[in-house]
């Protein structure tokens, strides 16, 4: 895939975005629930998808992955390093790949205009993907590998996942209302830059 400038500087926009909705906890910690801090990710993640389509939304949330096992603190309490791939968090973490990709791959197949509807659609499912893939992962390593807190079980993963469900909800149904303006004014951008090229 070849990136010009404006690609590089929107996915870097993008994964800056991930970084500072990763630590609002950092100014209100109240803001975590069962070890999972609640934040802006899923947001700017779907956001990132319905925006910028499956290829650079996901090429974002990758680039916000590798800078954090890096060792950069983007995650959540400015957090990072390789050891992160163990914590029984990172499954949302990986998660945001797949759901930036699902999410722009529905609104690309909705045509040059995809509605409104589509575009909420896909941010809705997009939420639906990180919740499923991040707190299954949150489970099996509580389960398996990490400390997990007594009467930990399947019900009680899910039951902390209640609390920031109705956020996930609202935030992703308004990144669906933005996104087709941004949308457009980027593909037109780019058309124009393909035809004086």
């Amino acid at each position: 895939m070849r990136l010009r400038a404006l690609d590089i500087t929107l996915v870097g926009m993008f994964a800056a975005l991930m970084a500072i909705g990763a630590n609002i906890t950092s100014w209100a910690p109240f803001l975590v629930v069962g070890g999972v801090p609640i934040t802006l990710q899923t947001f700017f993640c779907v956001l990132a998808g319905a925006i910028l389509g499956r290829r650079l939304g996901a090429l974002s949330m990758v680039v916000y992955m590798l800078v954090g096992l890096f060792g950069a603190p983007v995650f959540a309490k400015f957090s990072g390093g390789f050891g992160m791939i163990a914590g029984p968090t990172f499954g949302f973490i990986f998660s945001f790949i797949l759901a930036a990709y699902v999410t722009g791959w529905i609104i690309e197949k909705g045509g040059e205009q995809p509605s409104i509807a589509r575009f909420i659609a896909a941010a809705l499912v997009g939420m639906v993907i990180n919740y499923v893939v991040g707190t299954n992962w949150m489970y099996f390593a509580y389960k398996y590998w990490a400390e997990a807190p007594k009467g930990f079980s399947y019900s009680i993963a899910w039951s902390w996942m209640l609390v920031p469900l109705p956020k996930d909800v609202i935030l992703s149904i308004i990144a669906g209302i933005i996104s087709p303006r941004f949308y457009a004014t980027i593909r037109k951008f780019t058309a124009f830059n393909r035809y004086v090229a």
